[in-house]
């Protein structure tokens, strides 16, 4: 099952004060005007291209700062933008150990506050504190080391106990009592350290990051699976959904990754599966609607990206109710919008949208005129590109290869790779898939026919009738193809 799928304004400074005190609760962040330096001092290898780039949402986006051709010994000065301050960034070097080398990536993760940092790096052994080092005084990620280091000497005393616990098989016994109450006081003790943490480096943005180590209270009474049940419904006890700088490091989304990996556990079915997820959703964004707006909108769009992907149209239909709440400051509004309307007008038992685009031969290619040699034709969007398309193309090529399933139907690929890299790609992997028809939207997931099959991620198929040109299904996988052509 998947074990991870998935990652707010003021109104009044009285109002956001008020809501932004919780567990680990705090007076709102003025936004720093000032862009901070970063001073690279390199060694180790022949030159290297370095790049900052932040998170921001659901994932890094595009580098904000870069310098490429650093040589060996030499040191050089990034420029941090004010607006992305603070923040969790990721460090990338693509560097070459000798001239005749390709260039070979290595990352390091860092957090930029309030200070200009000087950073010593060797790249080929970048997360190893011997080789690669902060100057003295910088405060925000050797306070955030020393911290992960001290925390996992404490929760070690905690986690040992609960996993004996959780295996202990005579619930009833005193001495079971006795190490519950014992837990409990760990449990307690430790929370209780993390805030004296996260008020001592108040100043500081990973302060901000200690909550995501908090442990919520079990219920240790009942069954495995009602104290599973326990453990999700404490989950985000200790999580300030008001805290908007959450959202800029890439803790929160492994936070999400663990609660859907608990709610994936559950799963014996697809249909299961769907249902768990929408309620993983359902429970999340309520949290975080009681949060700030944009706090709010992440949670929305994480889902969004994961219901979309999965196509999970349960889920995507749970998410109608918060784009429509004047809170939530999704990224994501349009998108899902679009998605609800095709899953309202692309149904089982309706016409198919009908388009014309150039083939591989560069020929007109008319998707209603076309007959084929089949009863139905499988229309499948997809980009070179993408690693679920790619999967999806090799198992579909390898049953279509069989005599008996090409006399099923005939494949319409429809590719939506957009860039002069992708579509060079798209020609070269089409050579291996002969017996389909091969087409390119040049406007890719922008395109007309993208737009009219409410396309927004891919693959995507549609089991269209030669004849009638009716949607007879629209399957998520070779699976779900199969039966539905054997219905």
């Amino acid at each position: 099952m998947i074990q991870g799928i998935f990652r707010w304004i003021s109104v009044c400074l009285i109002v956001w004060v008020f809501v932004s005190v919780s567990v680990f609760g705090r007076p709102p962040v003025m936004q720093d005007t000032n862009e901070r330096h970063l001073t690279v001092h390199l060694r180790g290898v022949f030159d290297a291209k370095v790049s900052v780039t932040p998170f921001n949402g659901l994932k890094t986006i595009n580098p904000v700062a870069e310098i490429s051709g650093m040589k060996n010994g030499k040191t050089v000065t990034l420029e941090i933008p004010a607006q992305y301050l603070p923040c969790e960034f990721v460090l990338r070097f693509d560097y070459r150990t000798k001239e005749s080398d390709h260039p070979y990536p290595s990352e390091k993760n860092i957090y930029i506050n309030k200070q200009d940092m000087e950073l010593f790096v060797n790249p080929l052994y970048i997360n190893n504190s011997d080789s690669t080092r902060f100057a003295a005084g910088e405060m925000e990620n050797t306070v955030y080391s020393a911290f992960i280091i001290e925390n996992n000497k404490k929760r070690m005393q905690v986690d040992l106990l609960k996993q004996f616990l959780f295996s202990y098989d005579r619930p009833e016994s005193k001495f079971y009592t006795q190490g519950v109450k014992e837990y409990e006081q760990r449990r307690m003790k430790y929370n209780q350290w993390l805030s004296d943490q996260s008020e001592t480096y108040s100043e500081l943005y990973v302060s901000r990051l200690f909550q995501f180590q908090y442990i919520p209270a079990i219920v240790w009474r009942g069954n495995e699976n009602e104290r599973l049940s326990q453990i999700l419904k404490n989950y985000f006890e200790g999580i300030d959904f008001s805290d908007t700088l959450i959202i800029r490091s890439r803790e929160l989304t492994k936070l999400m990754g663990d609660y859907m990996g608990l709610y994936g556990m559950q799963a014996t079915t697809k249909e299961l599966q769907d249902s768990l997820f929408t309620q993983a959703g359902s429970i999340a964004c309520e949290k975080a609607s009681k949060g700030h707006p944009k706090v709010y909108g992440w949670m929305v769009d994480y889902f969004y990206v994961g219901y979309e992907s999965y196509g999970i149209n349960k889920g995507m239909t749970m998410l109608q109710q918060h784009i429509n709440n004047p809170n939530c400051l999704t990224s994501k509004k349009q998108q899902i919008i679009k998605r609800l309307e095709g899953m309202t007008k692309l149904i089982s038992g309706v016409l198919s949208p009908d388009f014309v685009l150039v083939d591989n031969d560069s020929n007109k290619f008319n998707f209603h005129a076309y007959k084929g040699a089949a009863e139905y034709k499988l229309l499948l969007f997809w980009s070179a590109g993408c690693e679920h398309c790619q999967q999806l193309v090799k198992e579909l090529i390898q049953w279509y290869n069989e005599p008996e399933n090409k006399k099923k139907l005939d494949v319409i690929a429809v590719s939506l790779d957009e860039t002069e890299t992708e579509v060079q790609k798209w020609k070269n992997d089409i050579i291996n898939l002969p017996g389909w028809k091969h087409l390119c939207a040049k406007e890719g997931i922008n395109s007309a026919v993208a737009n009219d099959y409410a396309i927004l991620s891919t693959p995507v198929m549609f089991l269209v009738g030669s004849e009638s040109n009716i949607i007879k299904a629209i399957p998520d996988n070779l699976d779900k193809l199969i039966k539905d052509l054997e219905r």
